[in-house]
C-alpha cells in the first residue's frame, strides 16, 4: 500500500470514528423507554441537546483544519455554519424544556436550580451564546485577530467543560456508554486542538 492509499484509508477511518460517535448517541436515545413517558416539548428539547453535544466533537478539528479531506478556508466555514447551528440547537433545547416546566427553566437561567447539572449548562450556554455574538460583531467592533483567538478559546473551553459536565451529570434519554464515549472524545479533541494551537504559537 503506498502513501496515498494509506493516508485515505486513515481518513476513511477517522469519519466513520467521527460519525458513529455523533450518530450513535443519537440513535441510543432514540430508543430510550423514557420516551414513551415524556411530551413531545421535552423530546424535542433533548434530542435538540444531544444533536449540540454531537456538533461539539466537530468544532475544535474544523477551527484547527484537521478534519481529513477538507481545506482550511472550507473548515472555518463549516466551523461558522455549526456555530449557528449549535446556537440554534441550545435556543431549542431551552424553548422545549421552557414549554414542559417553565419554573424550573427560570430557576436554571437565574442560578439558582437545585440540580448542579443546571448550573454546568447555564454557563455552557452563555459562553456559548457570548462567542456567537462575538463572532458576529468583531468586525465591527474592531477586535484584534490575537485577542480575539484567545477570547474565542477561552469561551470555548467553557463550553466544552460546561457540556460535558451537565450532559454526564443528567439522567435521561441518552445512553449511558455511548454518551459517555461521545463526551471523553469531545473533551480529547478539544485538548488535542489546545495543544496544538500552543505548540504553533510557541514556534
Amino acid at each position: 500500500m503506498n502513501r496515498n492509499a494509506a493516508g485515505g484509508a486513515r481518513a476513511k477511518i477517522a469519519w466513520i470514528i467521527l460519525a458513529a460517535a455523533a450518530i450513535v448517541p443519537i440513535a441510543a436515545a432514540a430508543w430510550s423507554p423514557l420516551i414513551a413517558w415524556r411530551g413531545s416539548a421535552y423530546i424535542t428539547a433533548c434530542f435538540a441537546g444531544i444533536a449540540a453535544l454531537s456538533l461539539l466533537l466537530f468544532q475544535p478539528l474544523l477551527a484547527a483544519g484537521m478534519l481529513p479531506g477538507l481545506s482550511q478556508r472550507h473548515s472555518r466555514a463549516i466551523h461558522q455554519w455549526i456555530g449557528g447551528a449549535l446556537a440554534a440547537f441550545v435556543v431549542a433545547h431551552v424553548a422545549g424544556l421552557w414549554i414542559t416546566s417553565p419554573p424550573d427553566v427560570v430557576d436554571a437561567l437565574l442560578f439558582r436550580s437545585p440540580t448542579p447539572f443546571s448550573v454546568w449548562g447555564v454557563t455552557a450556554m452563555w459562553a456559548l451564546f457570548i462567542s456567537a455574538i462575538l463572532a458576529v460583531l468583531r468586525m465591527r467592533m474592531r477586535i484584534r485577530p490575537r485577542l480575539w483567538q484567545q477570547i474565542h478559546k477561552t469561551l470555548a473551553v467553557i463550553v466544552v467543560a460546561g457540556t460535558v459536565v451537565h450532559a454526564l451529570l443528567i439522567d435521561g434519554l441518552m445512553e449511558t456508554v455511548s454518551k459517555a464515549g461521545l463526551c471523553l472524545l469531545v473533551l480529547i479533541a478539544t485538548f488535542k486542538v489546545l495543544m496544538r494551537l500552543s505548540g504553533s504559537r510557541a514556534k
